[in-house]
Formats: structure tokens, sequence, C-alpha cells
């Protein structure tokens, strides 16, 4: 069953967030993970956004997005995405296809 990561950022330091989206990448894929959203244009139809920017991560279950998540290639790169950003992120379980 898919696992899907789900960021709520708002970018405090675009230079610095820029670097850690340069290295991101490569340790989702990886880790057989993709990008489904990257902060691309959103529009609010109820409540409150949480954070401007919108993130969702997909991988093939929840074992290869939490072995993402504790990676030695990404665990550095939690440190810079706290400096350069603040929000949450939320690893849930997808429907199977």
């Amino acid at each position: 069953m898919p696992a899907y990561l789900i960021a709520s950022l708002e970018v405090t330091d675009p230079a610095l967030y820029g670097d850690y989206s340069r290295q991101v990448a490569a340790t989702v894929h990886a880790h057989g993970g993709r990008f489904i959203v990257a902060g691309g244009a959103s529009r609010l139809l109820e409540g409150q956004t949480l954070a401007p920017r919108t993130v969702v991560l997909e991988f093939p279950d929840m074992a290869h997005l939490q072995a993402w998540y504790d990676s030695p290639e990404y665990r550095p790169l939690i440190e810079l995405r706290r400096r350069a950003s603040r929000g949450t992120l939320i690893a849930v379980e997808g429907v199977a296809p």
C-alpha cells in the first residue's frame, strides 16, 4: 500500500531552502519515492492554510518512507530544512489501487 509524506512549510530562508531542494530529490529516489506535489500553485478551498508551501512525496509503503526519513543520506538534510523553513510533516498510508 503506498504511503505519502505531506509537508506544509513556510520557507524562511529561500537560499538555504534552495540548497535543501537541490539535495533532497536524490535521497527520495534512492528509497523508491517520487514527488507528487512540489510547492506549485495552490488554492485554499476551506479552513485556514497551515503554510504557503505544500510538498507531497509518494513511497511504495510506509516502511520505505520511514527508511528514507531515517536514512544517513537524509538525516543531515533535516537540520538544513529546519533552518530554512518551519512547518509540519505527516506520514499517511494510502489506499490500495
